[in-house]
């Protein structure tokens, strides 16, 4: 079963939400030869509850995750903290969305929480906890107290990271694990679809639960994927995001360029009856 930890839903925090982007996402990720993905969209983006709430009425419910297409989505958030850096959660639907309503007074910049008082309120819900790309620049979380860095569940060996410097992400990323005790597992970080495959992790069997989940990670049963390409769906993915983005800021439909088939949008074609 792969897994891919760090996936995000839209294409930026502060773009709306869009049905149609975050379908070609999730069948992307099915494409890229994913089983299954942690959702963890920045906790202060724009229509964070819309996006969740969506996943969980267009998806079909199997344990902990809502499955489409075959493919499973596990809830989960990226939040900022205020030591810099990003702390992962992954759990039940409504344990997400109950935390990102908590956290509604902190996300603005200068507002967030600090590591501990985080950590404090993770640990009022059954989420996994994971210390999202430890080692990215202006990031902080190895200098965190150790009492707060022993409370992760998890660390991020991250796709972006992989692709700039795959000797030294590796080494720290495990070096730090070690040190604490914790299992190291596979996220792409992705905002567009080109980079998801670029890391993933290899599970020996199939579950559908944060409980199961949480098992067989600190168990150890399972193995990290890098693709040889790597770096060139990593920095192609990059390419097509600001590309995107810029279309957006001149006023375009970033999403109708995208999915665009015969210079139709994608609704146009479906009411024809010529995408699935």
């Amino acid at each position: 079963m792969y897994v891919d930890f760090h996936t995000h839903g839209k294409l930026a925090k502060y773009l709306p939400f869009s049905t149609e982007y975050t379908d070609w996402l999730l069948n992307e990720a099915k494409c890229a030869g994913l089983d299954a993905i942690c959702l963890t969209e920045h906790f202060n983006t724009q229509q964070f509850e819309l996006l969740y709430r969506y996943i969980a009425t267009q998806g079909t419910c199997q344990g902990d995750a809502y499955v489409f297409d075959g493919l499973k989505i596990f809830p989960g958030m990226e939040t900022d903290i205020a030591e810099g850096g990003h702390v992962l959660s992954i759990g039940p639907m409504e344990a997400i969305l109950e935390l990102n309503h908590r956290l509604e007074p902190y996300k603005a910049k200068g507002a967030f929480l600090p590591a501990e008082e985080l950590m404090e309120l993770f640990a009022e819900y059954p989420v996994l906890v994971g210390a999202g790309h430890p080692f990215r620049e202006e990031g902080h979380i190895p200098e965190l107290p150790p009492k707060v860095l022993k409370r992760f569940d998890f660390l991020d060996m991250n796709g972006k990271d992989i692709a700039l410097d795959r000797q030294r992400t590796e080494k720290l990323t495990y070096a730090l694990g070690e040190r604490l005790h914790r299992p190291v597992v596979a996220g792409s970080d992705t905002h567009q679809a080109v980079q998801y495959g670029c890391i993933r992790t290899r599970f020996e069997k199939e579950f559908d639960t944060i409980s199961e989940l949480r098992q067989e990670m600190e168990a150890g049963r399972y193995t990290i994927c890098v693709h040889p390409e790597a770096a060139f769906k990593v920095k192609t993915a990059g390419f097509l995001k600001r590309s995107l983005k810029e279309i957006h800021a001149l006023g375009g439909d970033y999403v109708s360029v995208l999915l665009r088939q015969n210079g139709e949008s994608p609704a146009v074609l479906k009411a024809k009856g010529q995408m699935e």
